[in-house]
């Protein structure tokens, strides 16, 4: 056999087992996700960062956009697993949660992970509005936060409605751009987040994203 036949035949060996060695890995995803909700919920949420019952909620949420549909002959992965990855991705930080190993985990290619994770972002994006939304003066949020105030709180703070607190969250590395401006007062690079919550059911009600502290002292 010429040796051109035979590499490509070797080539096409070699795809063939990768196949099917990817199809494995994302059975094996799949079922360790399974087992994992039925037996183990602590080791799903190590993974995934959300409780078995809060994932379902979310999947509930975004499972009928249309980012997950396409015109191709090759169809998206199941939502739930493109979830997992998101979450999986998202959850944790540093070399240890690359693309490249997200997508050895999941049994997909690098390429595969980007894009389940933008389209995981784009569907949750749009329910933004669905949840954070601030409570007007006379809705009975607005009244039960008061009640929970006189109830609980100094007169001094009796009619307020919202607790407000902020937290760094760690960037992984300098940004590329301005990258000073994120450095606080920790000797870290972080964004600040800070959150108005209701004070008698915890729920967020507006946020605000900005620079930490000392980039304005």
């Amino acid at each position: 056999m010429p040796r051109q036949s035979q590499r490509q035949m070797l080539h096409g060996i070699l795809d063939e087992a990768e196949l099917a060695l990817s199809r494995s890995r994302l059975e094996h995803a799949v079922q360790n996700l399974t087992d994992s909700d039925n037996y183990h919920p602590h080791l799903f949420w190590k993974k995934l960062r959300v409780n078995p019952e809060n994932f379902d909620n979310i999947l509930d949420h975004i499972s009928n956009h249309h980012i997950f549909t396409n015109q191709s002959n090759n169809p998206q992965l199941p939502v739930a697993l493109q979830l997992a990855i998101f979450l999986n991705h998202a959850g944790h930080y540093g070399n240890a949660i690359s693309p490249e190993n997200v997508g050895q985990w999941a049994g997909i290619s690098v390429g595969s992970v980007i894009n389940c994770t933008n389209r995981v972002m784009v569907a949750l994006l749009d329910q933004h509005d669905t949840f954070i939304s601030f409570p007007t003066a006379d809705s009975e949020d607005a009244e039960l936060a008061r009640r929970y105030s006189e109830f609980k709180t100094c007169p001094e703070w009796r009619n307020g409605i919202l607790a407000l607190d902020s937290t760094a969250i760690d960037l992984y590395t300098k940004p590329g751009l301005f990258g000073e401006a994120f450095y606080d007062r920790k000797s870290q690079y972080s964004i600040s987040c800070q959150a108005a919550i209701m004070p008698h059911n915890l729920m967020i009600v507006d946020y605000c994203i900005g620079h930490p502290g000392s980039a304005h002292d």
